[in-house]
């Protein structure tokens, strides 16, 4: 009965822990690492360009990636319910309004203080957006994309309000990064085609007698078994 109860008490506690952890979706065995160190803003492949801006604008920008990818993530992820990207992406609009349209007011500063009319300012500013989006395309990579913009947007919605900035500067590397198609890592990418040498045997008629017995005479050393043993499917 000990024995039992002990069990019991073993499941239950397992299953809590389960019932505790989030759910995700996991679409390989072991995903690629696509983490990387925390950034400014100005790093190449991070961002679209802004040059001149000061502290302030680069953090707006790089907030404004990231916004944008998690949006581009709810329209292109939805294949998979339990990332719930859209359900995410709406909680983090409705909890960080605040900080997000404060990226954006800056973001519209930056253009307007770079350009030389109003009007040049809000086309450079439609301008960014669009390439913005565009630069987020994920079709060789979705599935890493989607993973990682999901664990992000999971982040996202219990950062505290005014912290989504750091977010952004801790894990925009890791989501450009997932845009460079890698499959599964826990084994090779085509199983059973390893470069490995096959040896076969020689089944020409000379090399044989009427016995069935190799003749070295006429062929050599017989190459069969291959030396270093038998392929795993012999095994």
């Amino acid at each position: 009965m000990k024995v039992v109860r002990t069990a019991l008490v073993a499941g239950v506690a397992f299953w809590g822990m389960g019932a505790a952890a989030p759910a995700s979706a996991q679409f390989f065995l072991q995903s690629y690492n696509f983490e990387g160190k925390p950034v400014r803003g100005d790093e190449p492949g991070i961002g679209q360009p802004l040059p001149g801006a000061n502290p302030a604008e680069l953090r707006a920008g790089l907030l404004w990636n990231m916004r944008a990818a998690l949006n581009v993530a709810a329209l292109q992820c939805q294949f998979e319910p339990m990332l719930s990207t859209v359900a995410n992406y709406n909680a983090i609009l409705k909890d960080h309004d605040v900080e997000l349209k404060g990226a954006f007011d800056t973001l519209g500063a930056y253009f307007k203080r770079t350009s030389k009319t109003p009007r040049e300012g809000q086309m450079a500013l439609d301008q960014y957006g669009t390439r913005t989006y565009s630069s987020f395309a994920a079709v060789a990579a979705q599935l890493n994309f989607c993973q990682t913009a999901g664990s992000i947007a999971h982040a996202a919605v219990f950062t505290p309000r005014g912290h989504l900035g750091e977010l952004a500067v801790e894990r925009m590397r890791e989501l450009r990064n997932s845009l460079t198609p890698y499959g599964e890592q826990r084994f090779p990418r085509y199983i059973g085609r390893e470069h490995v040498a096959v040896t076969m045997p020689r089944l020409d008629a000379p090399c044989w007698n009427k016995k069935a017995q190799w003749v070295a005479k006429k062929c050599g050393a017989q190459n069969w078994p291959p030396a270093g043993g038998t392929s795993l499917a012999a095994r």
